[in-house]
Order: C-alpha cells, then sequence, then structure tokens
C-alpha cells in the first residue's frame, strides 16, 4: 500500500516541471477563451464602425447587383468590376479580421503566456498510437468536453432563439422596407444577436477559464518520489559541490595572499591571528583588510610578510579585534580609527627611519595598544 500511494500524484508540479512543460509547447489553452475574444473583437467593430460598414454594404450589393449593357457582352469589363467589388469587400472586412486576428493572437498569452517551442512541432509517434486514442476518447476528460459542448450549444442556442423571439416583428418587416433601410435594420438586428452571442460566449468562457487551469496543472501533478529525485537533481552530488566549494576557498585564499607583499603592516596576536592592513591617502576613507587569518594561515601571512619586508607589528587586542570585526576588503570599524592610527603612525615612523639612512632614531613600537571594551573578543564583557 505504501509504494501505491507513492505513486499517486498528489504533490503540485514544481517550478521546474512546469517550465519543462512550457519548453514542450505544453500551456494552458482555452478555445472558448479564444472563440469569445474573437466574437467580442467582431462586436466590437461592428459597434464602432456599423454605421459605416452597413453604407458600404449596402453599396457594394447596388454595384453588384446592377451592370450596364456593355458589361455583360465584354468580358474585360466583368473581370475588370468583379476585381473592383473584391477589393471592396476586403476593404469592408478588413477590420473585422484584423481585430479578429489580434484577438486570436493576444488570447494564448492571457492565460498561458507567450510561447515558442520546436518541441511542439517535432513528429511524436505516441500521438498516433490508436490504442490510446480510444483511452482519450473514454476518458472523463472526453466525457467533460462532452458534457461542455452540449451545455454550450443549449446556452448559445437559447440566447439565439431569445434574439429571433424577440426581434421577429423587425424581421419580418424587413420585407416590405426600401433596401437602404432594411439593410440598415438588419444590421442592427445582427449585431444585437451578435452581442447576445458573445455574452453567451463571455459565460462560458469564465466557467472554462478555471476549468483549464486546474486540470493543467492537476495533469502536471507529481508523485513524492518524483520530488525527491527532482532535488537531488538540482542540487547536485554533495562530495562535488564540496569540492567546488573547496577550490573556491583556495582561489580566495591565494588572492588574499598575494595582497600581503603590498600591505603596509601585519599586526599580530602573536601566534593565533594575524591581520594585514593598507592605506592609500585620497583613495581610501580608512585602513582596510586586505588578508587576515588564525594560526597556519597566520603563520603563512607572517611569513610572507617577513620575506617582503613588510613591518609586522604584535598588538593582541588590536589583532583579536580587527579578525572579529572586519573581513577581507573592508574598511576597519570606527571605534578602531584610534588604536589603528597609533599603528599607522608606527609604520610611518618606521619607513621615515629607512629613509633617513641611519641619522635618525629608529622608532619605538607601541605597547599595549587599548581597543574600545566589547570590541576584543579575548576579554569577557
Amino acid at each position: 500500500m505504501a509504494e501505491e500511494s507513492d505513486l499517486e500524484r498528489t504533490e503540485p508540479a514544481s517550478t521546474r516541471r512546469l517550465e519543462q512543460a512550457r519548453e514542450e509547447g505544453n500551456v494552458p489553452q482555452s478555445r472558448e477563451l479564444m472563440a469569445f475574444m474573437v466574437l467580442a473583437a467582431g462586436a466590437g467593430v461592428f459597434w464602432v464602425l456599423g454605421g459605416w460598414l452597413s453604407q458600404r454594404a449596402s453599396g457594394l450589393l447596388r454595384q453588384g447587383l446592377s451592370f450596364s449593357r456593355e458589361a455583360a457582352f465584354d468580358t474585360a469589363l466583368m473581370k475588370g468590376s468583379a476585381l473592383s467589388l473584391t477589393v471592396d469587400a476586403f476593404v469592408i472586412a478588413g477590420p473585422v479580421f484584423l481585430l479578429a486576428i489580434v484577438a486570436a493572437v493576444v488570447t494564448p498569452l492571457m492565460i498561458g503566456g507567450g510561447v515558442i517551442s520546436p518541441k511542439a512541432f517535432q513528429l511524436d509517434l505516441n500521438r498516433m498510437d490508436p490504442i490510446k486514442g480510444l483511452g482519450r476518447m473514454f476518458s472523463w476528460q472526453s466525457v467533460a468536453e462532452l458534457v461542455k459542448a452540449v451545455l454550450k450549444a443549449l446556452l448559445i442556442g437559447g440566447v439565439l432563439y431569445w434574439v429571433v423571439r424577440h426581434e421577429q416583428d423587425r424581421l419580418f418587416a424587413l420585407l416590405g422596407q426600401p433596401i437602404e433601410t432594411a439593410l440598415i435594420s438588419f444590421a442592427r438586428v445582427l449585431l444585437y444577436s451578435f452581442l447576445a452571442l458573445v455574452g453567451g460566449l463571455a459565460i462560458i468562457a469564465a466557467i472554462d477559464v478555471p476549468f483549464q487551469l486546474w486540470q493543467y496543472h492537476d495533469r502536471l501533478k507529481m508523485t513524492y518520489e518524483e520530488l525527491k529525485r527532482e532535488a537531488r537533481e538540482s542540487e547536485g552530488d554533495p562530495h562535488l559541490k564540496a569540492r567546488i566549494r573547496s577550490q573556491q576557498r583556495e582561489l580566495a585564499r591565494s588572492r588574499m595572499m598575494s595582497a600581503v607583499p603590498r600591505a603596509d603592516v601585519v599586526v599580530t596576536n602573536p601566534t593565533h591571528f594575524a591581520v594585514a592592513l593598507k592605506y592609500e591617502s585620497g583613495t581610501m576613507g580608512a585602513p582596510t583588510v586586505v588578508a587576515k587569518g588564525m594560526n597556519l594561515i597566520a603563520q603563512r601571512i607572517r611569513e610572507l610578510a617577513g620575506e617582503n619586508q613588510v613591518p609586522v607589528l604584535e598588538a593582541p587586542p588590536l589583532a583579536r579585534a580587527l579578525y572579529r570585526h572586519t573581513d577581507v576588503g573592508e574598511q576597519i570599524p570606527a571605534p578602531l580609527y584610534t588604536a589603528v592610527a597609533e599603528v599607522m603612525a608606527y609604520v610611518y615612523q618606521l619607513n621615515q627611519f629607512a629613509l633617513s639612512a641611519g641619522d635618525l632614531l629608529p622608532p619605538v613600537a607601541p605597547e599595549a595598544i587599548a581597543v574600545p571594551a566589547g570590541m576584543d573578543p579575548g576579554v569577557p564583557e
């Protein structure tokens, strides 16, 4: 029973599953929404341009039903007249077809978003499997589509029946009206019928869109085992990830060590901590930590400083505070400005002594550099 429950698709589709479905061209669609939008676009054109369309249509009908004696015996004139009538018909129907095409293109974006997938055009022999085709024909989805089609036919048929009953007097009156008046009246009846049809399709679309969205997400549901397998694949091999992190740490450490020879001073604990500082007047607001480490890394920083004649100053409280409160690449915090200023003053005196060629006395290294309370992690608060 446990195995059977694991095989049940009860888990919502993951983000990756939805993205894969979109890549394959599998997005939610609603034919009812498409039909409603196309017909609504047509109804909008008739509502705005109804007068112009009726006038042009009546003129086109009058022109098509009348011809001269010469045109009856001249095929060239008949071809020219037919071509002119065809162009006029396209001009009249152009706005309707144009907005219908725009609605057909925009509608899929409203429910499923835009997607262009080459996989949707690939040949899939599974779709041609007659056994699976029979299964789809007698599935509950086919029953739902049949029920929906019957309800749609009843709703649209009822709307059209109501329109015909409501407008029957006006329809019979068309038989005794001149063609101009009859066309205008018929266009008005046609517009009302069209609007009623669009209203019925709006009700159908409002029901169908949530159903299609639910059906789409229900079809993409996953089993618990699929979710776990996808999580493992997305996370990757833990050993490989650990190796990558180790390599990243080595690269960062290598870059950090390469900055030690250019540092101004290295503050030590003296053995457990080492922090390398650098300050460039005019470009830095405050001294910056270019390298730091403890134990073996601290020892290597001290060795590099000795090899490159970088001053090393033992100031255990300051070294611990800098290591604790500052990361590599960051400027020292404001509470340590005074303590670091003593260190930088000592470095300046060392540089002046080196330039004096022995004319000046060697500077005395500062002792017992104090740091503000709470900054030294080695001293309990």
